[in-house]
């Protein structure tokens, strides 16, 4: 008798329902929330439109086009739910049609329209009845389909606190009678901040996942970076709406060398810079000098120099990006010009996260010993008492001061803190070098 061959595996249709819905759970969300006109429903009717999907699916097959599945279901759940709605005859009657066809409404037509819902959405939950805490919590949740812990590691603070914003932020717009609305004027101004704050801690997650078996989230940054492209079209005139979008087009050229063939991650200095992508490093060049960023004393943004006048925080980040984009070898990267640049970020929006990163530059501009005592200064901020990236910027320093026994001790602590296995094993392979 010959050898049975082995059957495939079928995948598990339950895990395709719950990677699917994580993947087009932004889009259901701001698709229905549009016709509903409530983001907290909206929510609602996405997780109901997952309900389905794991009762169904399993018995009757993942269909062809699962998004649009989800997307048709949670519609028509957002269609039942108008109708029985006691003002229903006379929404009908104001929108003349049935809404069995229904149709996400228009907008007036205005030259500054946002034809984007996801672009929409963001703008919604970012209304300013909201605290900004709120505002950014609560739209990494709906946008980014973020949990309360990933959110939690993204700000540096307590879990619950995390989740009481989100439930209060909900609470206060449909108390508030917020609707899903485009702002124009002043008012898209105003919420500007945190639109911006969102669409970066979004591609952050994607670019390095707090959590889970990957490093990398792709579909996060994509997102992300073409939000903040609709959004330069949109407000041609704002130099940090320029500033993110060159930051994120720039981390995007390096996607495809900071992984290795098996997925794990590969750190800048190691990274094959011919695998950078050439096109998206000018992208960011050319959104960096629309952002105005030249200045008499430090050149231009393809030297790697800061904006003239007072440069917000992404103008100067995506700087600090250039410096490493036009760099053909991390050794030959002007470390001392980035050190300088965060200097002026740690200025402009002082935080421990930006002290670290300024320890870094530092440490390759003047030498590990001084980066020591900024990072050793930082053991006693109660943001930072978590964060890994913390004890592992350490044990770099200390492994490069020849303290090899503490170095180790350090990179173990990073691994047991981080809760992405990428990074982990990462860490105790950084641990195992310096042992």
């Amino acid at each position: 008798m010959g050898a049975v061959s082995p059957q495939p595996s079928t995948p598990d249709p339950r895990h395709t329902v719950e990677t699917v819905f994580r993947m087009e759970s932004p889009r259901i969300i701001a698709g229905v929330a549009r016709i509903v006109r409530d983001v907290g429903i909206a929510e609602e009717l996405a997780q109901d439109a997952l309900v389905a999907a794991l009762e169904q699916w399993p018995r009757d097959g993942v269909p062809d086009n699962p998004g649009a599945w989800l997307m048709a279901t949670a519609r028509r759940r957002a269609v039942d739910l108008i109708r029985r709605r006691e003002n229903y005859a006379r929404k009908l009657a104001e929108m003349g049609r049935d809404l069995s066809d229904v149709a996400p409404p228009k907008e007036p037509a205005d030259p500054d329209d946002i034809d984007d819902d996801l672009l929409r959405l963001v703008f919604t939950a970012c209304h300013p009845v909201l605290s900004a805490e709120a505002r950014t919590a609560l739209t990494l949740r709906l946008l980014g389909g973020l949990t309360t812990a990933e959110i939690a590691r993204a700000f540096l603070v307590p879990e619950p606190t995390v989740a009481q914003r989100i439930v209060r932020a909900k609470r206060t717009l449909a108390q508030k009678n917020v609707a899903f609305e485009v702002p124009y004027g002043p008012d898209r101004e105003a919420r500007l901040g945190s639109v911006l704050d969102v669409i970066y801690l979004i591609y952050n997650e994607g670019y390095a996942a707090t959590a889970g078996d990957d490093w990398l989230r792709p579909a996060l940054c994509e997102d992300a970076l073409r939000l903040a492209r609709v959004l330069s079209a949109l407000m041609p005139k704002e130099p940090e709406v320029h500033g993110l979008t060159s930051l994120l087009e720039f981390q995007t050229s390096r996607a495809a060398a900071r992984t290795g063939p098996d997925g794990a991650p590969i750190l800048l200095k190691d990274q094959n810079r011919a695998r950078w992508n050439r096109m998206l490093i000018a992208r960011g060049i050319t959104a960096l000098d629309r952002a105005g960023a030249t200045s008499p004393t430090l050149g231009s943004a393809r030297a790697g120099g800061p904006p003239s006048g007072a440069p917000g925080r992404y103008v100067l980040q995506a700087t600090i990006a250039a410096c490493h984009a036009m760099a053909y070898s991390y050794e030959e990267t002007d470390w001392p010009r980035i050190a300088t640049l965060y200097a002026l970020l740690a200025v402009r929006a002082p935080s421990p996260v930006v002290e670290l990163n300024r320890a870094v530059a530092v440490s390759m501009a003047e030498g590990p010993e001084p980066a020591l005592e900024i990072v050793d200064a930082l053991t006693a901020e109660p943001a930072l008492r978590d964060y890994h990236l913390l004890p592992s910027v350490r044990g770099d320093l200390l492994l490069r001061l020849g303290r090899g026994e503490e170095a180790w001790a350090e990179f173990v602590r990073a691994a047991e803190l981080t809760r992405n296995e990428r990074e982990r094993e990462l860490l105790l392979r950084r641990a195992a070098e310096a042992s």
